[in-house]
């Protein structure tokens, strides 16, 4: 991070070390091991499409653009589904994708930080990071609408089970959602235990409703058959285009798996998938198909909640709702996770983090994030009321990020692993091809509801840009401004009264004289016996090692530079890493020690750099961040600030 947030700042691109990590990403390899974190796996990562045939297949056929519910469009859409999962989430995901771990990380963060590295020009450099940006704005819009749309899909199962209901289908939503939000501040850690079993019996129980309606209507097995998907296109060109934007819902949740890699492991996670959660899946798809061939238009109000006889409904309705209850704690986790990598990678100001759980690391709870994504979440429920006009909204962001990832995905094949050209070209030709399609194909709903996850995205987009392009600016003006440290030394050092004790100067930059040190050496007349100038560097990789963590230089006179890494997932502790600091003298005593800040009063001006707007948002966004003291964990009585003007 910049000066702006006092010390932090992203290590250079040719910091990354981009080595694959172990193929378990830290976790054990044996049998146990790997079913133990198989079944977690389907408990967290799976919640998100695992719930998507509460809408997919109904949304297809009687959404925005109604199907005829007649043989050939029925199988062709399970066709659809069914390869789509494969080309999709298989082969591109679990197969690919997920071999691109950044240490043993996933999500378009982590794969952003990794490419932008073995990017040789400028120009690539910026679009990639410009894309990878883009498709973390459209990830906060996604985990607006999941957990609306899930719960809303499952809690309308009332109106099926017990029609008298009906009515408490958006209150009951509502309180659901305040609950989940609520529950928040106290972790899930216990919570998370149950999820595992909870959503193993919902995949048995979908799986079994499936199975049951596929054994009255064999025929529809047929429809695994690629060809029924090429037909239905020849058929009914426009009409299967369409159904796309629909279709697409059936993989929502696929970025969940290499976002949540770093959990569980990129072969658990592909071991759940290819034997419990995709036949599961597509057990119920193929059951929904199967009851629409049999009722018509009479099972297309749910046909998921149909599949199961009377008696049954309304405990489906619960395990349901346990179950999209369990795929929004998912997102709303991973919007903590992301905001955090945001936060070290610089492109988001500092804001509060709390850590829920002392035994995982990855168990954090953001107050702002979750207050704006509960506001957010209530009011869509309230504006779009029912899950068919949410999931209009739903699938742009989805498609989006995928298309992005797929973007990624072809530097990651000719830059990192030196894919040969004639095998990389066709392969991401097909991805292009289906991520393009379904992504055009949403593009349709804009105006029904899709211009909600774009609005968010680019006002997500628009704060992040300018949050980085504004540190940057801050930086490079206080580094024309700074003295060279060597002239500082040699002329202060000796004239000025030195009193005992150790002074830490917090800067951005490992060069020049800190705006505070000159502050407190103008206003104060001493300096410190020992005087460290220390700079918080974040890399471009999720974890460094601790005993490579700090790198120290003597300068003389008792002044000592002192570099701290951290990665970006990493939470950072100063004074717990300057215990593990030898090199600068005597041991780091917090009571004899003075942490010294700079902060930064923004002038707007007409500088090249930034629209005037933007240099009032990012002021405004500047004045706002969190506390430098908290951020770096350093003892509240032992800090001093000191301000200064800054125009960028």
């Amino acid at each position: 991070m910049s000066e702006p947030v006092f010390g932090a700042e992203p290590a250079a691109r040719g910091e990354v070390d981009t080595a694959a990590a172990d193929e378990g990403h830290g976790h054990g390899h044996g049998s146990e091991g790997m079913v133990k974190l198989a079944v977690g796996a389907i408990g967290i990562v799976f919640g998100d499409i695992g719930t998507s045939p509460l809408y997919a297949f109904r949304e297809t056929f009687a959404g925005h653009h109604k199907l005829a519910l007649d043989p050939a469009h029925i199988m062709g859409v399970i066709s659809l589904m069914f390869w789509s999962m494969m080309i999709v989430v298989t082969i591109k995901y679990v197969v690919i994708i997920m071999r691109a771990d950044n240490k043993g990380e996933g999500g378009s963060l982590a794969l952003l930080a990794l490419v932008s590295g073995r990017t040789k020009t400028k120009r690539w450099s910026t679009g990639i990071i410009l894309l990878g940006v883009f498709a973390t704005a459209l990830f906060y819009g996604d985990s607006m609408i999941t957990p609306a749309v899930s719960v809303l899909s499952a809690v309308e199962g009332l109106a099926v089970a017990a029609p008298a209901f009906a009515g408490l289908v958006l209150p009951i939503s509502v309180a659901i959602l305040v609950f989940l939000f609520t529950i928040q501040k106290s972790g899930t850690a216990r919570v998370g235990l149950f999820f595992g079993p909870i959503m193993l019996v919902y995949f048995a129980t979908i799986a079994v409703l499936g199975i049951h309606s596929v054994v009255q209507t064999p025929a529809v097995l047929w429809a695994l058959s690629p060809h029924f998907a090429i037909e239905f296109f020849l058929i009914d060109p426009r009409a299967a285009f369409l159904a796309l934007g629909s279709v697409v819902l059936a993989v929502t949740g696929a970025e969940a798996l290499y976002a949540d890699m770093g959990h569980f492991g990129r072969k658990p996670i592909g071991l759940s998938w290819l034997v419990f959660v995709l036949p599961a899946l597509m057990c119920n798809y193929m059951g929904q198909g199967a009851l629409l061939f049999r009722e018509g238009t009479a099972a297309l109000r749910s046909p998921f909640y149909m599949l199961a006889p009377e008696g049954l409904q309304l405990p489906l309705v619960i395990l349901a709702t346990m179950a999209a209850i369990i795929a929004s704690q998912a997102v709303i986790s991973g919007a903590f996770s992301v905001t955090q990598q945001g936060i070290q990678l610089g492109f988001i100001p500092r804001l509060r983090i709390e850590h829920t759980s002392a035994a995982t690391a990855g168990q954090i709870y953001i107050p702002l994030v979750n207050w704006a994504l509960m506001t957010m979440v209530i009011v869509l429920v309230l504006f779009f009321r029912t899950s068919s006009n949410l999931t209009s909204a739903y699938g742009i962001a989805v498609t989006g990020a995928m298309l992005i990832d797929t973007c990624l995905l072809g530097v990651a094949l000719i830059r990192l692993w030196h894919w040969p050209r004639y095998a990389a070209f066709p392969l991401l030709a097909v991805f292009f091809l289906v991520d393009g399609a379904y992504f055009t194909a949403n593009m349709t709903k804009v105006p029904d509801g899709g211009w909600f996850p774009l609005l968010v995205g680019l006002i997500v987009f628009t704060l992040l840009t300018t949050w980085s392009k504004g540190r940057k600016l801050m930086i490079d003006r206080m580094r024309e401004a700074a003295m060279p440290i060597k002239v500082f030394i040699s002329s202060a050092a000796s004239s000025a009264t030195r009193v005992p004790g150790t002074a830490v100067f917090m800067t951005s930059t490992p060069e020049g004289v800190p705006h505070a040190l000159l502050h407190n050496l103008k206003h104060n007349r001493v300096l410190h016996e020992r005087i460290i100038l220390l700079t918080v560097k974040i890399v471009d990789q999720p974890y460094w090692p601790d005993h490579d963590r700090a790198v120290r230089d003597s300068m003389g006179e008792g002044f000592h530079r002192l570099v701290l890494r951290y990665g970006f997932m990493e939470e950072v502790d100063v004074p717990a890493a300057l215990k593990h600091v030898h090199e600068c003298g005597a041991e780091f005593k917090m009571m004899d020690t003075s942490f010294f800040l700079s902060r930064q009063t923004l002038l707007a001006s007409d500088k090249p750099g930034m629209m005037i707007w933007r240099e009032k948002l990012f002021a405004w966004m500047l004045r706002n961040a969190e506390s430098a003291m908290e951020f770096f964990r350093l003892p509240t009585n032992r800090v001093v600030e000191l301000g200064s003007q800054v125009e960028i």
